[in-house]
Parts: C-alpha cells; structure tokens; sequence
C-alpha cells in the first residue's frame, strides 16, 4: 500500500491526545509525524474488521542485549513486579543460532529459525542472487526480497487488524504483501536519546487512543539498550548495570501509560540474546587455510567450488580448540543451521566467547580489537547467550514461571493472543499453552 498522511479525524485525534505539547510538534505538512524524534510512516491498509476491533491488544517490546538473569542481578523493580503479576522465564528464553540481533528479532515475529526466515546473520552473502545483506545498508533492510515467512504484523494486516511498529527489525520492508499500517525508520544518531526513548512511549499512547477502527492491535516496540553497553564495557560493568535500570524505568513508564488507556493489554517485554565477556584477540581463519576463492563475511566462508570448499574444511577440522568447522549439510541439527545457503560452507562455530572472523583488515587500514561483550554464540554451550522473558496481562496467569524454551515459540503464542491464525512455523504453540487463561484453545473468528 501506498503511504499517505493522516487524515482529518485521525490528525484531530492525535492532537487531542497528545495535547498542546505535541500539538505544537505536529502539523500537517508533517504528515504523520508523531513526535520529530521518531517519526512514523502511515499506510493505509484499510480500517479494523469488526472482528479485529473486538480483540485484545498486544504490545510487545524487545530490550536488545537484555540477558536473561539481569533483572534480577541488579534488582530491576519493575520488570521483577511484571513478573509477580504474570509470567516469566527465571532461567531465560533460548535464543536461535546464531545469537544475533537481526536473525533473533526476526525469529521472534515470524516463529522461523534463522535459516528458514532468511536472516541467517546481520552480514551474510546470498550465493544465488550474488549479493550481501547488511545491517547498516538500508536498501538492503528494506527490501522485502530478503526475507522470508509471515511476520506478525503481515500475518494481522492480512486478516483484517491494524498493526505499528515502533523500529522492530524488517518492520520497514513490505513482507508477505504488507506493511504495519505505522512504522518507523531506524536512526543510530536518534535510537538511543531520552527523546526518542521516551517518543516511543508517546507515540504508543496515541496510537492506542485513535478511534476504535483505526487503533493498532499489535504494537511492536524496540530497545538498543543494554546491548550497546554490554558491547563497549562488558555486561559486568557499571555503565551496562545502569543500562539495565534506566530501561526497566522506560518499561516502568510504559505499562503506566499502557495501563491509563484501560484497554485490555498484554505486555510483553523480551530480548533478542544475552552477552558474555570476549577472550581474547581475534582469530583469523586464513592463518590456519588458504582462504583462495572464498568470499567472506565475517566469520562466513562462501568457497566457489565444492573442491574448494572439501579444501578448506580439511584445513580448518583440527586447527584449533577454539572452534569447530562443520560442512554445512553436516551441521548438528540441534543448531538448525544446516540448510540455507547464506549460511556459507563450511560453518565455523565457536566453542567459547571466541572473536573469530575469516580476515583481519586490509593493509592501510585500522584493526580494532574485539568488543569487551559478545554474542552469536549457542545458548545451549554459553548460557550467558540466553534472552529474557516477562509478560502480564488479562490472557495470562498471574505468577506463573516456564522453563526454557525457544524463541520461536512466541510467534504461535502471539499469534493466539491476538486471535490469529497463524501459518505453521518452527514454534509450538503447545510450548506456552499453560501460560494463556484459555489453555491455548482456538477460537474461530
């Protein structure tokens, strides 16, 4: 659909909404424009079907590198009370492999491992169509031709329910035929200020006050922080602990809003992976092969001929203990990363918080050491990758805990919560049923 700017009752509504404050932000020149710090985007994908307007409402959030024992760890009062109220995971949700950002955001809306939903990494190179995704190349983010399944907000737009995305990985591309009917463009410069922060709260408060017909039922929202910490200082330091804190205030303010709208919401607040301290220097794979006729990406080898390819593994199998390689077809089935492509071949996985990449940086130019935190690694071998898990709401049993359980258990999970019918993925719904008031049975529309 074509975005447009917000009609007359809808931008009249907003402003009553938001009062003189925004009002004074927002104009018709501006479009759709919420708050300057995080500007929203409209399609019109019609109105809400009188069934969808019927529905619950869902808002779920993701603090990017919020590990799963954090909360506790540093007392984050208000995430520890969500608990009380409702559910949550003690000993964390198991993060796909691998334990990255982009791949695990969009395993979480669409309920397919990485491999299956075409994230396969946050850098990867497709060998059929000859050309790299990244992360930091917007053409790319943006094209929906990257990505595979349904997302949750393509999955409610085509079954008649309006939908915002507040940053969410793949929210800016059109998927499955659609768009949320709001979205967002993400900003490195913008992300992190307490104005952007706090403009995501806002901008959810005034979507969930348009009139009933206009009114998203599925609102994602999504965090950097305490990723961005972790990373620079460890997820032991004093920066990253007050990271913790400062976005279980966000989480603090956001479910008083929530609750000020008295709308029948269910919160839920996840994360995408862990963090660990790295060991050590980087570990570059062409000192143990001759990486001749590869391209790479990081860590992904893509060898051009399977001669190539046998070559390399050969080298690479009893180089060193801080990795094993695998070709790709070999790949241990618990890691579900043997299938795509993308992935390259032959697969070095890391037995430990190890920095491994295929290169170091051409001649001329800086080498940086690694990061003090990482991910990516598998959660089953470093549980310190495990991600959070805490919701509440009226569709859920108060003080109820679940073991461990895979992330791609949330999109069928999410899915009912919503009244969906959700296309079959790598998830269950079986595996949270006991956390729904309604023991997960189906309800036709």
């Amino acid at each position: 659909m074509r975005p447009r700017s917000l009609g007359r009752r809808s931008r009249v509504f907003l402003m009553l909404a938001l009062g003189l404050v925004l009002a004074s932000r927002t104009s018709a020149a501006q479009g759709p424009a919420l708050n300057p710090a995080l500007p929203l985007t409209h399609v019109d994908n019609g109105a809400n079907s009188p069934w969808a307007q019927s529905q619950h409402y869902v808002v779920l959030v993701s603090l990017d590198g919020f590990r799963y024992d954090y909360a506790k760890r540093d007392n984050a009062t208000h995430l520890l009370a969500l608990a009380k109220r409702g559910v949550s995971a003690p000993e964390g949700m198991l993060p796909s492999y691998p334990s990255l950002t982009f791949p695990n955001h969009y395993t979480i809306v669409t309920g397919l491992y990485p491999e299956h939903n075409g994230l396969v990494a946050n850098n990867f190179i497709d060998p059929a169509r000859g050309a790299r995704y990244s992360y930091f190349d917007q053409q790319a983010v943006t094209d929906g031709s990257w990505y595979s399944g349904v997302p949750l907000w393509s999955l409610a737009e085509s079954q008649g329910m309006r939908t915002a995305s507040l940053l969410w990985v793949g929210s800016d591309a059109k998927i499955a035929g659609y768009l949320p009917t709001w979205y967002a463009h993400y900003d490195d410069k913008t992300e992190r200020t307490p104005e952007s922060q706090q403009a995501r709260i806002d901008d959810t408060v005034a979507l969930l006050r348009l009139p009933a017909a206009d009114r998203p039922h599925l609102i994602t929202i999504y965090y950097s922080e305490p990723d961005h910490e972790g990373h620079e200082f460890g997820p032991d330091a004093p920066q990253t602990r007050a990271a913790v804190l400062k976005m279980d205030a966000i989480v603090g303010k956001l479910e008083a809003a929530l609750k000020a709208t008295r709308l029948p919401i269910d919160l839920i607040i996840v994360s995408d992976h862990g963090m660990i301290k790295s060991e050590g220097d980087w570990i570059d794979l062409d000192q143990f092969a001759d990486l001749t006729g590869f391209d790479s990406v990081g860590s992904l080898l893509y060898g051009k001929t399977e001669d190539d390819r046998a070559r390399v593994y050969n080298q690479l199998k009893h180089a060193s203990s801080q990795f094993v390689v695998y070709r790709l077809r070999n790949v241990p089935a618990n890691l579900n990363y043997n299938q795509n492509p993308r992935e390259g071949d032959p697969i070095i996985v890391a037995t430990g918080p190890f920095a491994i990449r295929a290169h170091p940086p051409a001649a001329g130019q800086t080498s940086k050491p690694p990061t003090i935190g990482m991910h990516g690694f598998d959660p089953n071998v470093i549980p310190e990758m495990k991600a959070s898990f805490f919701a509440a709401g009226p569709d859920l049993v108060a003080g109820k805990t679940v073991a461990p359980f895979e992330n791609v258990n949330l999109y069928p999970w999410l899915a009912h919560l919503l009244g969906l019918h959700a296309p079959k993925s790598d998830g269950s719904l079986n595996i949270l049923s006991a956390i729904l008031r309604d023991g997960g049975v189906s309800l036709e529309k």
